[in-house]
């Protein structure tokens, strides 16, 4: 299997082990970033996918969380060896991961999921909101071809220029902006109470800059947006309506990760505009924005 975003080679591929934490940081207000080590996976994993994780020896709760790959960290020797998770405190699970501290075990399986085809466009417009800008990071550095993931030989740039339209409630909830300008991101903010960045909301950024260069092509622009369903929906209907490429990556609520339980599907339309429904963790998370029926 060459394509390694194909689902056959990811879920062959998948590995599964208890891990240990080296790091676990507040990033924002309730966003905390946690470091694990896992060699077997930091050279695999690749922008957009996402591993399932669950507090190991513990049964409440029951199943694991799906948590996307912020970014992978390498050793002294250059190998790929720790990964980051960026994640919301926001219910059991993630109250209790907050409390982890270094050397407490974690169990994951992973790499999941489809993630972003890596392809080249002059310049790459992410949107996102609440937690949807997780896996922007990794996919940025490897469009700028700063950064290599899941053994991937380097094609050099892919992007001249990564734009990161960040929208948030207010600017205590905006998450490792530090790590996005390091990154080389262009970066657009927004915040509903206007406390910093634009006072509104993050698609009217993305309105206004693609209003800017109108009846561009995929080679010039391309759109990759993440966060609460009703912001991907309207980031569709404003791509759809210039005719801009624009994908999604689909945080569904998901119990397994792996396609057995069937909770986490979508209703993603055909070529012939049936619908039917995905497993967002098996055919997904990422798809076609223009694909999504979003009811």
């Amino acid at each position: 299997m060459n394509n390694p975003l194909h689902a056959e080679y990811y879920a062959d591929q998948a590995v599964h082990a208890q891990v240990r934490v080296t790091e676990n940081v507040e990033i924002a207000q309730s966003t905390w970033r946690v470091r694990i080590h896992y060699p077997a996976l930091a050279e695999r994993i690749l922008p957009g996918q996402f591993l399932m994780l669950k507090l190991s020896g513990q049964d409440d709760p029951l199943i694991g969380r799906p948590l996307a790959l912020y970014d992978v960290i390498a050793d002294g020797q250059g190998q790929p060896a720790e990964v980051d998770l960026v994640y919301l405190v926001h219910g059991n699970l993630t109250t209790r991961l907050a409390g982890c501290q270094p050397g407490d075990s974690l169990d994951v399986w992973g790499p999941l999921g489809n993630g972003f085809q890596h392809e080249t466009t002059r310049q790459l417009v992410m949107v996102v909101g609440g937690i949807g800008q997780t896996p922007m990071l990794a996919l940025g550095k490897q469009q700028l071809g700063s950064q290599l993931y899941g053994g991937q030989e380097n094609p050099g740039s892919r992007s001249e220029q990564v734009t990161l339209c960040y929208g948030a409630r207010t600017a205590d909830l905006l998450a490792g902006l530090d790590d996005f300008q390091q990154a080389g991101f262009d970066l657009r903010l927004a915040t509903d109470d206007g406390s910093r960045g634009h006072h509104g909301l993050v698609t009217d950024l993305l309105a206004e800059l693609l209003d800017e260069q109108p009846g561009v092509g995929p080679d010039e622009l391309q759109v990759v947006c993440c966060g609460p369903e009703a912001m991907m929906a309207a980031v569709a209907e404003i791509t759809a309506q210039r005719s801009v490429r624009c994908r999604v990556s689909l945080e569904t609520p998901m119990a397994c990760g792996i396609g057995i339980c069937f909770s986490c599907v979508a209703r993603i339309r055909d070529s012939d505009g049936n619908w039917d429904f995905k497993r967002t963790c098996v055919e997904g998370p990422v798809f076609d924005a223009g694909l999504i029926d979003w009811g």
